[in-house]
């Protein structure tokens, strides 16, 4: 039995992690003959990304913007597979505030951690829509999630990070006074969110161990799609404090985001990437877009068609 670790890329498991989960508690990654185990990072000492290199966990799900500056640094990290295909970050608001659209930004307080692709990515969604990016106001948020309750409370007037289908669900306030503006569909281009990681000098050893289990991840990743009852199940064990009625919101809205527009699983949707690196190097995130193709491998996908 081979051991591996995944180490997940939030601060807690959510509903993003319910593919393996699904494979774990279905003993699919078993029947491969591996024995999967999920890794919370510590966050203060450092992402999944850090974690990876330091050898604490074997695959690391992380934002693709991260990989891509890390293998620019000059680390041997490797893509190998796509998890999201689209852009899970909002401008969240309420109605009170009056904002429907990133112009409504102009002198407005806006949340967010101020990294320099966040601060461009807001900046970039005020200048496509024909307003002045200078005039707004950054509330340095941290890492802190911000819900529709601390924009009631005042905390700010928009924050931009929420995922739409995670965070941007949490708090008491009504759903009708909530606004989430996904960040693809005001402005920003659709760029693939999440993708699994290894080092790079794993892949000559570990090679079969990782095809098999990309081939395990994707079937929990499609039965997670296809039978929503078993989905919200496994998701509520791993996510206990949250409700069920949330998580079973969640996974409702996000399983489109796992699949091309072929229902491929984990492939890249390389005109995607490509077009996000380039938008990276364009505000400064990057130094070369070029990047993109030294990073992502897909030639495992090859294999696990074999061994479907």
């Amino acid at each position: 039995m081979t051991p591996i670790r995944i180490g997940l890329e939030y601060f807690t498991p959510w509903t993003n992690d319910v593919g393996y989960q699904i494979a774990i508690a279905n003993d699919l990654y078993l029947q491969q003959g591996l024995e999967v185990r999920q890794v919370l990072v510590d966050p203060l000492a450092g992402d999944t990304l850090e974690h990876l290199v330091r050898g604490e966990v074997d695959i690391a799900v992380c934002p693709t913007n991260r990989l891509l500056k890390r293998v620019e640094a000059g680390q041997a990290l490797r893509g190998i597979a796509t998890i999201n295909h689209r852009a899970m970050e909002t401008i969240l608001t309420t109605t009170s505030t009056g904002i429907q659209r990133p112009l409504d930004l102009q002198g407005r307080r806006v949340a967010f951690n101020p990294t320099p692709r966040g601060i461009a990515l807001v900046r970039h969604l005020i200048t496509s829509d024909g307003g002045d990016p200078d005039s707004m106001i950054i509330v340095d948020s941290g890492s802190r999630e911000i819900n529709a309750d601390d924009i009631v409370a005042g905390f700010a007037d928009a924050f931009f990070g929420a995922y739409w289908a995670w965070d941007a669900l949490f708090g008491t306030t009504p759903s009708a006074q909530r606004v989430a503006l996904p960040v693809d569909e005001i402005g920003m281009l659709a760029y693939p969110s999440y993708v699994l990681a290894v080092r790079a000098d794993s892949l000559p050893t570990d090679r079969e161990s990782l095809t098999k289990f990309l081939h395990a991840s994707e079937q929990g990743f499609r039965l997670a799609a296809s039978d929503h009852a078993l989905a919200v199940d496994v998701a509520v064990r791993c996510v206990p404090y949250v409700k069920p009625e949330l998580i079973a919101h969640s996974l409702n809205i996000l399983p489109a985001t796992w699949f091309d527009e072929h229902g491929q699983w984990g492939n890249h949707p390389w005109t995607k990437h490509r077009a996000y690196a380039q938008w990276l190097a364009q505000h400064g995130v990057l130094q070369d877009a070029s990047v993109v193709e030294m990073t992502l491998i897909d030639d495992l996908f090859d294999a696990v068609s074999e061994s479907a």
